[in-house]
């Protein structure tokens, strides 16, 4: 089951060595393949909601949201955003990414001086609509490359989720968001759901706390 990560220096060491790498990322889309791009750690911020399930290793799930790109097709910013990362990664000593239905994914890496936990990238491209909805950009597979098939796939009541983060965060109700996301995350996993990845999971959990509202303070 999931819980929440409370070795501050883990989670200190793998933010600031992650971080290093995805404002990396930013700078070499814009400058290889002038893409503008902003990269949020899902659930981060003052309070972030890294979970980990049992002893497992963790992912850290990012979401690069495109702001800009002269190319809007699927495939090439999907391809532009591969290759940049990969660049990244390279530079950092990392290998590859791994290319899969809804994200790019890193190989799995540790700190023997702090903790034997693995840990690993997950990086979800998201664009916003012109009604405020956050769209997935989806890589489906079907074996043959010539065949595959990208497109942007809309987030289920996504639309102002920003704007209800900052709400919840203003009026000192984090935590709920928390236990929901910790609630949803170990729903979809003891129902063996791998649909639902962080980024869904956390919409869902910040709409749960937002729709409730009015019983706040009851």
């Amino acid at each position: 089951m999931y819980n929440y990560v409370t070795d501050k220096k883990l989670i200190s060491r793998m933010r600031s060595c992650c971080g290093d790498m995805m404002q990396d990322l930013c700078h070499t889309l814009k400058e290889e393949f002038d893409i503008g791009a902003e990269l949020t750690l899902v659930g981060s911020g003052a309070r972030n909601l890294i979970l980990q399930n049992a002893n497992e290793p963790i992912d850290l799930d990012y979401n690069l949201k495109i702001v800009r790109s002269d190319d809007r097709d699927c495939k090439y910013i999907k391809e532009c955003v591969r290759k940049a990362f990969n660049i990244v990664l390279r530079k950092h000593g990392w290998r590859d990414c791994e290319d899969s239905k809804s994200s790019l994914t890193t190989e799995k890496r540790y700190f023997p001086r702090i903790s034997d936990t693995e840990f690993s990238m997950d990086i979800c491209i998201v664009c916003e609509d012109e009604d405020g909805n956050l769209n997935r950009l989806i890589h489906e597979k079907t074996g043959c490359i010539w065949a595959d098939r990208y497109c942007w796939n809309k987030a289920p009541n996504s639309k102002d989720i920003k704007f209800k983060v900052d709400y919840i965060k203003r009026n000192g109700k984090w935590e709920l968001v928390r236990e929901q996301y910790k609630k949803i995350k170990n729903k979809y996993l003891t129902q063996n759901d791998h649909n639902h990845p962080s980024f869904i999971c956390h919409i869902e959990a910040v709409n749960n706390v937002y729709n409730s509202r009015k019983h706040w303070n009851q």
